[in-house]
């Protein structure tokens, strides 16, 4: 039997989140195991006029890339690849892992030789992105991986879930118009301000965002969504930064993450697990150093860690600080392959104050 609420979710990315038109070039990417939600934004975008093109993979297919393939076959850059990021409208990307941790074992140098290889599409997404060309959405479809990650049952998880989407809700998209303008009375508080002091166990951090724009995440390109984000000024980043969670990326794990910055660089770092690979990204390039995001959390549907970033950055009453590049929309110039999100938890005893104003306090907003 179908789950309607995949059937909603994607009634709500084509319609509301892309709003995808007739004519338009839409890819539909993401594992097999996602079947009904592929099928589903599918369906909508041929109902809507689109031309999509549904390109489902094998998760077992991943990791046999990174242990088989010489660095020839790692470097590799398909035509075909090039020629989407340069024409596409409209792209979905559904993320569906049956083993969160498949990648823990490959050679972290293996990985940033493919996102060195890859960087030219990258910076051509963003930047048509930055420019209004293309459309993207990262959303997820609920698995049993994704349930053990985040301690729950499968069914717990696909209400928890699709409770964040506000999949549930009488009109959702009248919700998620509501999360906007939350999110314009946010940064409109913000406009004119520079100094972003948070403060947290083990935490002491000023970031500047003098001149930056902050943009709200309504729903478009990440679902489900719930924060404000901006690139803060490259240099100005100072002090230290204490993570809640396990940071993720590339199949690993590192906990216990501390980072001390001074004039915007990452000059000391330490975590309690796998120290040396946060050093190794940290030393990717000349950018991973720096920060290139600054988020606020604003989706208090989503009430505790989950395992999967896509949520977790999205927890109401945290912040995230992505070392590595920024997005170009935001005003942020820094450059590198590596963009690493890592969560920190202000909902107990911590707060946001920006030019000695408080904007968050345990956990909670004074501006709404």
């Amino acid at each position: 039997m179908k789950d309607q609420r995949a059937e909603k979710l994607a009634e709500i990315l084509v319609a509301y989140s892309t709003k995808v038109q007739a004519g338009e070039l839409v890819s539909i990417r993401g594992p097999h195991v996602a079947e009904p939600l592929l099928l589903a934004l599918y369906n909508r975008c041929l109902d809507a006029g689109a031309h999509p093109l549904l390109r489902p993979s094998l998760p077992e297919a991943t990791p046999a890339f990174y242990r088989n393939a010489s660095e020839e076959q790692l470097q590799y850059v398909w035509e075909t690849d090039r020629w989407l990021i340069e024409n596409l409208d409209v792209t979905f990307n559904v993320i569906a892992e049956t083993n969160t941790r498949q990648l823990s074992r490959v050679d972290p140098a293996r990985q940033v030789l493919v996102s060195k290889s890859r960087k030219p599409l990258t910076d051509v997404f963003f930047k048509r992105s930055a420019a209004g060309e293309l459309r993207w959405n990262v959303t997820l479809f609920p698995t049993e991986a994704h349930a053990m990650e985040a301690q729950m049952s499968l069914a717990e998880y696909e209400d928890f879930y699709y409770g964040a989407c506000l999949v549930g809700a009488e009109d959702p998209v009248a919700e998620w118009r509501n999360v906007a303008e939350r999110h314009a009375r946010m940064i409109e508080w913000m406009q004119g301000r520079n100094e972003v002091h948070i403060e947290g166990e083990g935490t002491d951090l000023i970031l500047e965002v003098g001149g930056r724009t902050f943009i709200p995440a309504n729903g478009e390109c990440n679902f489900p969504d719930g924060e404000i984000f901006t690139g803060p000024i490259e240099t100005k980043t100072r002090g230290v930064v204490s993570f809640s969670y396990p940071a993720l990326y590339g199949g690993q794990s590192v906990e216990g993450i501390e980072l001390e910055f001074e004039e915007g660089k990452v000059v000391k770092a330490s975590a309690e697990k796998n120290e040396d690979f946060l050093v190794s990204k940290l030393d990717t390039d000349e950018g991973s150093r720096t920060l290139g995001e600054l988020g606020i959390g604003t989706n208090f549907g989503i009430p505790s860690f989950t395992g999967e970033i896509l949520l977790d950055e999205k927890i109401g009453g945290t912040v995230h600080l992505a070392i590595g590049a920024s997005y170009p929309e935001s005003g942020g110039t820094n450059e590198s392959v590596v963009h690493w999100d890592m969560v920190c938890d202000l909902r107990d005893g911590g707060r946001i104050t920006v030019d000695g104003e408080v904007l968050m306090e345990n956990g909670k907003f004074t501006v709404v």
